[in-house]
């Protein structure tokens, strides 16, 4: 296989290179999001022909919100600001619950 020399301006312009050609190609959006969730692996190959694996999660406290609220919440910051208020309004015990598990309902005074 001959190789051609690519010139640099052709790079940079951000074109893409010949051999990538997408044409007839659908992606499927999501497809692998479930699975970056719960953790992946990556495989690097070094020169020497061995290879490193790394297992990579989300760090001990990261949360990772949906496309929808990420609209609404640009960093994080404005997350904790957002979780700060909902804290002020919620009750800091939970309503007492009946053997079934159903919260209680205030009765009316006969």
């Amino acid at each position: 296989m001959k190789k051609t020399k690519i010139k640099r301006s052709e790079i940079i312009s951000g074109d893409m290179l010949p051999e990538y050609d997408f044409t007839g190609k659908k992606g499927v959006r999501g497809k692998y999001y479930q699975a970056y969730r719960q953790g992946h692996t990556v495989r690097v190959l070094k020169d020497n022909g061995t290879a490193r694996v790394q297992y990579f999660t989300l760090a001990e406290g990261a949360v990772m919100l949906e496309p929808d609220v990420r609209e609404y919440f640009p960093d994080f910051e404005a997350v904790n600001t957002a979780l700060r208020t909902l804290i002020t309004i919620v009750p800091s015990k939970p309503p007492k619950t009946k053997s079934n598990g159903k919260p209680r309902r205030a009765r009316a005074k006969a």
